[in-house]
């Protein structure tokens, strides 16, 4: 029954476009640009990855009905052109962002993100927040990195032997410490300023971070599913923030981006 409906769905989502098909290549071009047109999936991807999948209809945003398709089985249906534009100019932001040498810190701490988000962050080269967001990480960014630079330096002690000098009871100590800061600053341990550029991969649970980027005056760019305020994203990107492999598919395309 589901398979039955979801290509129903595809039908209709495909023959929705303004545009022929002979046309639409051409358009994506000009409108998203050549070089972020080679990094965009196609609508059939997103179809598959299941990126127009947005929340049940009581739990909507109403400033997501712009990039809202229709619905189906109280469900929201999210409009799959408008997402891949979106997507468009949040990758142009992107590489504006790397050839600046800029950094973008990524944020993604509830469960089915975490690792995608790590790996993400990693293959970037760029800083990650996959655990609890501490309130406080960009607006008072001076005891952060106090904290972040005693890490570093509790660390390079632990690796150097320079620790084994202390008690076995004081090494225990400083062991636990160290996993403790690794839990709380693994991801952000080399971030040594503010960062140029915020990703969430959850704009509506990435709340905190959202709110201190903002009064920091740092751009964001966010995944927005049907629940999530876009006007508070300024490169917003419509899409099923619940699924692995829709975020596999836009990550994906942040990891082109960037490399």
């Amino acid at each position: 029954m589901l398979k039955k409906e979801t290509k129903k769905l595809n039908k209709e989502i495909t023959k929705s476009s303004s545009l022929p098909k002979e046309k639409q290549a051409a358009f994506s071009e000009k409108s998203t640009g050549r070089d972020i047109e080679k990094l965009l999936p196609n609508l059939k991807e997103m179809l598959k990855a299941g990126v127009h999948f947005g929340h049940r209809t009581s739990k909507w945003n109403v400033r997501m009905a712009p990039y809202i398709f229709n619905i189906r089985n109280n469900v929201h249906i999210i409009d799959l052109e408008k997402a891949r534009q979106k997507l468009a100019e949040a990758l142009k932001f992107i590489q504006e962002v790397k050839k600046k040498k800029g950094v973008i810190l990524f944020v993604g701490t509830k469960v089915s993100a975490k690792e995608i988000v790590r790996q993400t962050a990693e293959k970037c080269r760029m800083p990650y927040v996959n655990g609890r967001w501490l309130g406080g990480t960009l607006t008072n960014f001076k005891a952060i990195s106090q904290r972040l630079e005693y890490f570093r330096n509790l660390e390079d002690k632990k690796s150097k032997g320079e620790l084994k000098k202390y008690t076995k009871k004081e090494q225990h100590d400083f062991d636990v410490e160290l996993q403790k800061l690794k839990s709380q600053f693994g991801g952000i341990k080399k971030l040594i300023k503010l960062p140029e550029a915020l990703l969430v991969v959850d704009a509506q649970k990435e709340k905190l971070a959202v709110k201190e980027a903002r009064m920091k005056e740092i751009p964001i760019i966010g995944l927005c599913d049907t629940n999530a305020d876009p006007t508070l994203i300024d490169y917003p990107i419509p899409t099923n923030d619940d699924a692995i492999t829709s975020l596999k598919l836009i990550l994906g395309t942040v990891i082109k981006a960037l490399k």
